[in-house]
């Protein structure tokens, strides 16, 4: 069994340094269409199987988002880009390569012609889950539309840890600021939101790469 913490009223949900175990049960209730909060090296996300139908709605409500702003999948691979139906050309390629795994977000067009956004932590935990997830992992920030990104597990377990199955411990983040977030299905790209990574630093490495 995972190791876990004593607290008040939520005990059961908030599994302290994970192993493999704890991953792997995490993993089960993602896979299963449960949702749990884990770490990324920027902040704190809730993890959600894209293909559960029921525990995407259920994400959505717990977000307290609007159903028209579509999450980010989460990836630990990127080869997984294909299995979504989209395609890097040569400079998106060398873009991911020089930024994952780490703080960027890339929007892509699908071959049926959504868009879709792509991010790949860099954050051991984070990687780990997906893998053994097994499952395409949807992943907004921990906490409610409009209010602070969660830093920690402590944070995300009192904003969301009564809206969610389990919240995987791996401390503070690293970065502490949400991903930069790029659309590449318009030319020229364009910063949909600055975070870690400044926009000059992408949009230059962009022109020469």
């Amino acid at each position: 069994m995972p190791i876990r913490r004593s607290w008040p009223r939520r005990s059961e949900k908030r599994i302290l340094k994970p192993d493999e175990k704890a991953i792997t049960y995490c993993a089960r209730i993602i896979r299963r269409g449960g949702l749990v909060a884990f770490p990324t090296e920027t902040v704190y996300g809730i993890a959600a199987n894209l293909l559960d139908k029921k525990a995407i709605d259920r994400l959505y409500k717990v977000k307290r988002r609007p159903k028209d702003k579509p999450f980010t999948i989460h990836i630990a691979d990127a080869a997984d880009i294909r299995k979504m139906g989209c395609k890097l050309d040569k400079v998106q390629k060398t873009l991911v390569r020089k930024f994952w795994p780490g703080p960027l977000t890339v929007i892509l067009k699908s071959e049926d012609g959504r868009k879709l956004g792509f991010r790949m932590p860099a954050n051991k935990i984070a990687l780990e889950l997906i893998r053994k997830a097994g499952v395409p992992v949807a992943a907004p920030s921990a906490n409610l539309s409009g209010h602070r990104p969660s830093t920690s597990a402590a944070e995300a377990f009192e904003e969301i840890g009564d809206k969610v199955d389990a919240v995987l411990d791996g401390g503070q983040t690293d970065v502490g600021v949400e991903s930069t977030v790029v659309d590449l299905t318009v030319s020229p790209p364009k910063i949909l939101r600055e975070g870690a990574i400044k926009s000059k630093q992408i949009l230059k490495y962009l022109e020469y790469a």
